[in-house]
């Protein structure tokens, strides 16, 4: 199974990015998809997280500004992330929660993606 994140990039301070991940290879289903970064010095964190279709949770700290939605048929992740703050800077990392064949149930994390916003 591979996560591949992209999307990443310089934003300035109030300016968009949009960041995608596509889960690939042996699965059966996927249980939760996410997003987690983390910031130089700082513990990985929860960004934004989807269960199933529709069931979307969100870090504090971004909610109202970040939006995450989830392609089962496509096994696809996508963060639209407005008014972003240069403390949103981090390596961004996708997640999936989900079940091989055989429905062994396994954790997998995308490369990092870096999100830099600064002027």
């Amino acid at each position: 199974v591979q996560l591949q994140a992209s999307g990443g990039g310089l934003v300035q301070p109030g300016g968009s990015l949009t960041l995608f991940c596509a889960a690939s290879g042996s699965i059966s289903s996927i249980n939760v998809m996410g997003w987690y970064r983390q910031a130089p010095g700082k513990q990985r964190d929860m960004v934004a997280t989807v269960r199933g279709d529709v069931d979307a949770n969100y870090a504090d700290s971004v909610r109202g500004r970040f939006t995450v939605s989830r392609d089962n048929a496509k096994k696809t992740l996508t963060l639209q992330m407005n008014s972003l703050k240069p403390e949103d800077t981090a390596v961004y990392y996708c997640y999936a929660h989900l079940y091989e064949p055989g429905w062994s149930l396994a954790d997998y994390w995308g490369k990092e993606t870096l999100v830099t916003v600064s002027s």
